[in-house]
């Protein structure tokens, strides 16, 4: 009798443990699931950011980022907030036509922040003098998720060449 009680306990044990790892199992498939649909939300708003920047229409630039949003281009002052971010991409739409492409690097999401490597590559037309230039660039994006959507937080990019 004290061998089948023993065995009993045993084997209500071993399902128990076995019951652990398919739910810890499950959760790690739901955890890998969230950050896979996370990440193409995220991919979305990049891929609506270069088609605003290829558009030079600052009325598609703007929802993309927070109200307290930084904008940090390369040789210019930063844009801190929304009418500093409408101002500065007025004069870079004034100043030049982008036609680039976005490849991401990496994208890693932690809660209600993320952060996106990217590059770019395209060319630039300065309307000045009418001159067409290669255009290439390494991006670091923040992203906070404001409302149940992503936005840009932050964003730094710097010439590659």
């Amino acid at each position: 009798m004290k061998k089948i009680a023993i065995s009993v306990v045993l084997l209500v044990a071993l399902v128990a443990c076995e019951n652990k790892v398919k739910n810890n199992s499950n959760n790690l498939n739901k955890i890998t699931m969230n950050t896979q649909i996370e990440k193409s939300a995220i991919e979305k708003v990049l891929f609506s950011y270069r088609d605003a920047l290829n558009a030079s229409d600052v009325n598609k630039v703007l929802p993309l980022y927070t109200n307290d949003g930084v904008f940090m281009p390369s040789g210019a002052p930063s844009a801190i907030g929304q009418e500093q971010i409408k101002s500065s991409y007025e004069f870079v739409f004034k100043t030049i036509q982008l036609n680039i492409q976005f490849y991401i690097d990496e994208i890693q999401v932690n809660g209600n922040f993320a952060f996106a490597q990217t590059t770019s590559k395209g060319t630039t037309l300065i309307h000045a003098n009418g001159q067409t230039v290669p255009e290439e660039n390494r991006e670091l994006f923040v992203f906070e998720k404001v409302n149940g959507q992503w936005k840009i937080a932050r964003y730094m990019f710097n010439k590659i060449k």
